[in-house]
């Protein structure tokens, strides 16, 4: 029998999981400065309630501006499985249809939606956006 103890921890990668009601604005935003701040050391999710067709193109194109591509994404449907494989779970405005599982960091966002908003209206949302995730960074990864 091998006593497992005597093996060095390896800390696992914190995993963030953000969700909105669309999967199409906030929640792309916020895992793609997550995964491009982070630097693969945070294992990044997002997902929908009532995922839409397709990003928001002023979403996208905000994104464009600081230096991220996200074009290449799509909304997922939010699953049980993505909320029980994150530690924390970040809600814009998803309500009731976030599940909620004991032992779960839940964050809720209060932000405003960018749906039907040109990109003068999306860039503050997306800045603020940024301002959260460098704050999350700094929780989440003090020492690196």
């Amino acid at each position: 029998m091998s006593d497992i103890s005597s093996k060095p921890s390896v800390p696992s990668k914190p995993s963030v999981l953000f969700v909105c009601v669309h999967n199409a604005g906030r929640s792309q935003m916020a895992a793609a400065f997550l995964a491009h701040l982070g630097r693969g050391r945070i294992e990044v999710r997002s997902a929908g309630s009532a995922p839409a067709r397709s990003v928001n193109p002023a979403v996208v194109e905000a994104m464009n501006e600081v230096g991220i591509d996200i074009s290449a994404e799509s909304p997922k449907m939010l699953t049980t499985q993505a909320v029980q494989a994150s530690d924390v779970v970040i809600t814009m405005g998803c309500g009731d249809a976030c599940p909620v599982f004991p032992g779960k960091r839940y964050l809720d966002w209060k932000l405003d939606d960018p749906a039907g908003q040109g990109l003068d209206s999306v860039r503050p949302i997306r800045d603020e956006i940024e301002r959260r995730i460098t704050a999350l960074l700094a929780e989440l990864l003090p020492d690196r």
